[in-house]
């Protein structure tokens, strides 16, 4: 906010309560009006609704739009390209290289239009495991991108951390600042830039509050495999008695990440971001970012509780002005709504946000052609080619572009956009952990059953909470399998709670011959996205594949 009337603000008089010794100038930016160092929850809601950010709605959570950017702009991220990272990086679609030149004046700019405007810092970690966390600097031009990074990250807890921070990382955000596509390189007018060598992140015109969050996550997917770490695209869970039964869920936002590790039986370790070390799991972050379109109370009840709590963010959900109630089930906005809400806002959550190591790990597809399996067994190479492709149907404009129906993708690692290092490097990381630690594998799909998009309708959430509670619990060990015709999986012929006709895909079609060359369709599909990893993948992988 451009305060040229130096109007008092609510938590201006404790704005430099929390302030760190490294201060702003460090980082290129120079004479702010005031800058609002780590501010609670509470004191930005106040500099929130007072800056006319958002509005309170009823329960208590903050409701913000962001105006045109409703998803992550993909198209406008790059990486800039140095000699000291260039050839650990998978340059292409998702990591366009950009000229450093270019993004220091680009910063030089952005730093200039902050020059006389209130700025707020937050100083956080990403990483629960104390040997591989990030400290992490965010300076937004909003007050309410300042209480979603205290959601999603994990915040110091005393003064004097406080002030002895130094960030690992700076991310700057500015949705009132636009790039000069032909003086600055970029795509458009909006930017998604990192800089390894810099340590520095800039993002501008979008206040889609997600490109904050997955900014740090390609971050540390670059690092932490330099080290040995698994950075993953999961969300996480544990058996309450056994810290060693972990469940890790691979997947795509719309997926089911979010909804199915949020399970009353066992306790949540994270919704989205983690890492896997020779210590176990651990989450990168300290919050949850929930799509919430169509939420019930009756299927997702934990998720939807936060909903009605004082400190959830909802965003780009609609409401009535008059009652402050919200519409969950309203996407005139977006399909993809949010919330975000700190972790233990979820009951069983586990405080330390890090377990042992996995037991199961679940690779979700939404499956838009409903001809994949409810549920299928995978031998460690049939994981690797199916974490490699990543195939799935993005769903509900989780990126700018993206229409109500499906769209049918294959996303490396299931993650492909914030991946920095060819997938084959998260992939033999992933083989080695699955080895060591004799890891059960399973592909679940949450998509179309009975016929694709439009003709067939999802899977129940019930069955597929059925499907993963006994194969999570051993359920599944010793039922009868058939073995898949044409990927090669086994799919189990029973499951307690789930009848038998839901686990052969092909019953609920009109007819098996259509419902044949729909799935011949589809694994051609998968050979000729896999031909562009051939060259750096191994040939047992390579032969896990479909075959028609």
């Amino acid at each position: 906010m451009n305060n040229i009337l130096e109007v008092k603000t609510p938590a201006e008089a404790s704005a430099q309560a929390r302030r760190a010794e490294f201060d702003l100038s460090n980082q290129g930016i120079r004479d702010p009006r005031l800058v609002y160092w780590n501010l609670p929850t509470e004191a930005l809601y106040e500099e929130a609704v007072f800056r006319g950010e958002g509005v309170t709605s009823q329960g208590g959570p903050f409701v913000a739009h962001t105006g045109k950017h409703t998803a992550r702009s993909a198209s406008d991220k790059f990486v800039v390209k140095h000699i000291d990272s260039e050839n650990n990086i998978w340059w292409g679609t998702y990591n366009r290289p950009f000229d450093g030149e270019k993004f220091d004046g680009l910063y030089d700019r952005m730093s200039e239009y902050l020059h006389g405007k209130d700025v707020f810092v937050q100083d956080v970690y990403a990483g629960a495991d104390d040997n591989y966390r990030l400290p992490v600097r965010f300076i937004t031009e909003q007050a309410w991108h300042s209480m979603f990074i205290r959601n999603m990250f994990i915040v110091p807890e005393s003064p004097q951390e406080y002030k002895s921070f130094i960030p690992d990382l700076t991310i700057v955000a500015a949705p009132g600042f636009q790039a000069n596509p032909s003086v600055d390189g970029t795509r458009s007018e909006t930017f998604i830039i990192l800089n390894f060598e810099r340590k520095l992140a800039i993002i501008g015109n979008t206040a889609y509050a997600g490109e904050t969050k997955k900014t740090v996550f390609t971050l540390l997917n670059y690092l932490l495999p330099l080290q040995g770490v698994l950075s993953m695209h999961c969300s996480a869970n544990v058996n309450p008695d056994d810290e060693h039964d972990v469940a890790l869920f691979f997947g795509l936002s719309g997926t089911g990440k979010t909804t199915l590790s949020a399970d009353p039986t066992r306790r949540l370790i994270g919704d989205d971001e983690h890492g896997w070390s020779d210590d176990g799991v651990f989450n990168f972050e300290g919050g949850c970012y929930a799509k919430v379109i169509g939420l019930s109370e009756s299927a997702e009840p934990q998720i939807y509780a936060t909903t009605k709590m004082f400190g959830t963010i909802l965003e780009n959900v609609p409401f009535d002005p008059v009652t402050r109630l919200i519409d969950l089930d309203d996407d005139s906005i977006t399909e993809n709504t949010r919330a975000s809400y700190p972790l233990d806002f979820i009951a069983n959550a586990v405080p330390e946000k890090k377990a042992g190591h996995p037991k199961n790990i679940i690779l979700l597809t939404c499956d838009a052609s409903g001809v994949m399996p409810p549920i299928a067994r995978l031998t460690p190479n049939q994981a690797l080619y199916q974490f490699i492709s990543g195939y799935t149907a993005k769903v509900g404009g989780t990126e700018v572009g993206l229409g109500k129906e499906p769209a049918i993708t294959f996303s490396a690692c299931f993650g492909g956009p914030f991946m920095v290092h060819h997938p084959s490097k998260y992939a033999e990381l992933l083989r080695e952990k699955i080895e060591r630690y004799g890891v059960n594998c399973w592909l679940v799909n949450t998509g179309w059953v009975g016929g694709p998009f439009g003709v067939g309708k999802r899977i129940s959430i019930k069955h597929t909470r059925a499907l993963l509670n006994a194969a999570l619990t051993g359920q599944l060990a010793n039922v009868q399998y058939d073995k898949d015709p044409v990927f090669g999986f086994e799919v189990p012929r029973t499951c307690p709670g789930v009848p038998d006709e839901v686990l052969e895909p092909w019953s609920s079609w009109p007819n098996r011959e259509e419902y044949d060359k729909k799935y011949k369709q589809l694994a051609q599909k998968f050979i000729e996205n896999f031909e562009k990893f051939e060259s750096e993948t191994s040939q047992e992988v390579i032969d896990a594949g479909p075959k028609i």
